[in-house]
């Protein structure tokens, strides 16, 4: 399979063989699709040993080119971690099918009938890095959803995706459907990949998950569609009113650590915690609470004072640690002077993962209203802002724009709509 790959013809010959199998997909049962997963499901752990073997090749050959530790820890799989993408196939399986959903048909003047039949969106491109385990939740969403999906992981991943991929499209055969619904382009050069971002007439979205400047790239480059999200700084605002109470502290505590250190290198951990003036007495037992779990804690020159007093030493904050993505163990701090400002600043650095913690249902509402982010939580950690989580089952992406789909993409953000007419020989005057 590698071999048909090695020029740049063939990214177009695969444009080519996705588009016909997204006609067979495009019209498939239900049923179908979902035993396609379930064999999917079976050939990833009957294959176990071998992507694993692959994995642990990728990983050492990651180690050695000194890629950071959170893109080391993405790129990791075990045998627990397999299992759980095998189990989330499954649950994708279990999801409603949005094709076919179709609105009740509304009689017009001219006596026709009009009504909107949901679809899937064709051929997705998707591009990402260091996460093997999107090959599989994008292959399973896009079959679900009726799409065919040509995949692009980085050069980190190349054989944990080239194992992935032969497991898939096994499982695809067994099934009389078409492999080529699902490819992976092998060859990591980036020329390949702007050869996708340019098959306008062939691949029908983009959609990058990765960093700043391969979302970048993709927008300069590409002449079909890119659906950006995955990036963006993650608020937490802390209100006083939910200070008050000393059982509310260790709430807001083990709020603000689950958000930065359950997963730090997640697109939807803490970045910076925005302390209300008047919450400041509470912050030493919410600092304390991070630094004990290894996070480095930049706070502004008032922040450091109250720490300072409490005996807790942390790194001053620079201009450059607001509107950061850490994707590590580190958090800036910054002390407001209450939700007007919070909400400014937010406006500022936010569009991603947003989260008030507070008392104050007035505050709650009003923080919901103005902050302009594709999740806006309240009393919660930002962790939360997942397809899984949000009851989509696994997720393509998390959008940041505002056309198309915002927020987790999951089944239904996969698919879009087309009118339906419907007359007796009506014809129009």
């Amino acid at each position: 399979m590698a071999a048909r790959q090695d020029t740049a013809t063939n990214i177009r010959e695969m444009g080519l063989r996705a588009r016909a199998a997204g006609r067979t997909l495009r019209s498939l049962p239900t049923g179908r699709k979902v035993a396609a997963l379930e064999a999917i499901a079976a050939a990833l752990r009957a294959r176990q040993n071998d992507i694993l073997r692959a994995n642990a090749r990728d990983v050492l050959a990651a180690q050695e080119a000194g890629l950071p530790g959170h893109m080391i820890d993405r790129l990791r799989l075990d045998a627990a971690a397999l299992d759980a993408i095998a189990a989330d196939v499954e649950a994708v399986s279990r999801l409603p099918d949005p094709v076919g959903e179709t609105t009740p048909p509304q009689p017009q003047p001219s006596g026709i009938q009009v009504s909107r039949r949901r679809v899937p969106l064709g051929v997705l491109g998707v591009i990402y890095e260091s996460r093997p385990n999107v090959t599989v939740d994008v292959a399973a969403l896009a079959l679900m959803s009726g799409n065919a999906v040509i995949l692009r992981g980085g050069k980190e991943t190349v054989h944990s995706n080239a194992a992935l991929e032969i497991a898939v499209r096994a499982a695809l055969t067994a099934q009389n459907l078409p492999a080529d619904a699902v490819q992976v382009i092998r060859d990591p050069a980036r020329e390949r990949m702007r050869e996708l971002l340019r098959l306008d007439d062939l691949v029908d979205a983009i959609i990058p998950r990765g960093g700043a400047g391969l979302h970048r790239y993709c927008v300069e480059n590409a002449t079909v569609p890119v659906i950006v999200g995955g990036i963006g700084v993650v608020h937490i605002y802390l209100d006083a009113s939910f200070t008050r109470d000393p059982a509310d502290v260790r709430l807001a505590a083990e709020i603000v650590v689950n958000a930065k250190v359950q997963k730090p290198s997640a697109c939807n951990a803490l970045d910076t915690l925005l302390m209300d003036r008047e919450a400041l007495p509470a912050l030493p037992d919410i600092v304390r609470a991070l630094i004990e779990n290894g996070v480095d804690v930049r706070a502004d020159a008032e922040a450091q004072a109250v720490l300072d007093n409490a005996g807790l030493s942390c790194t001053p904050a620079a201009s450059a640690d607001y509107g950061t993505e850490f994707l590590a163990l580190t958090a800036s701090l910054k002390v407001v002077s209450g939700l007007e400002e919070a909400l400014d600043f937010i406006a500022a650095h936010g569009n991603h993962t947003d989260v008030i913690l507070t008392r104050n249902d007035a505050q709650a509402e009003r923080f919901i209203q103005d902050v302009d982010s594709a999740a806006v939580i309240v009393n919660a950690s930002p962790r939360f802002n997942d397809g899984g989580q949000l009851g989509l089952g696994a997720e393509v992406a998390i959008s940041t724009q505002k056309l198309h789909a915002r927020g987790p993409m999951g089944l239904r953000e996969l698919t879009t709509t087309k009118w339906v007419v419907v007359g007796e020989g009506q014809i129009r005057g």
